[in-house]
């Protein structure tokens, strides 16, 4: 299962740098979504698949016996997808009102209509 989950993160990871290197804002800002789901999944993997109990004292024990499930990578995953959700949001919303301004999504376009302006 962890070699499945490898490849599926090598696999994100490679679509969204091509994503990232083409010229269309649109398809940018999706090569961020798939970096930062890469990311999670890569952290999630790292951790380590355990089928354990969830991390909670029982009654009458003064510490955890194992196996239980680490609850840090889970909250580190937890707020990683809110903070790219946060950035995906804020990047739809610029990407749609420089389509808005210029009429094109294309950053070659949008480069040149930048230059022109400062003339």
């Amino acid at each position: 299962m962890e070699l499945f989950l490898a490849i599926t993160v090598g696999g994100l990871f490679a679509a969204g740098f091509y994503c990232l290197m083409l010229h269309s804002i649109v398809r940018i800002a999706l090569g961020l979504v798939l970096l930062g789901s890469a990311t999670n999944l890569l952290i999630f993997t790292i951790n380590g698949l355990q089928r354990g109990f969830a991390p909670l004292v029982p009654e009458g024990q003064e510490a955890l016996s194992p196996p239980f499930a680490d609850p840090v990578p889970q909250a580190f995953i937890l707020t990683a997808i809110v903070i790219n959700f946060g950035l995906l949001a804020l990047l739809l919303v610029l990407v749609h009102r420089a389509a808005q301004e210029t009429g094109t999504d294309d950053t070659r376009a949008l480069r040149t209509e930048l230059k022109d302006s400062k003339r």
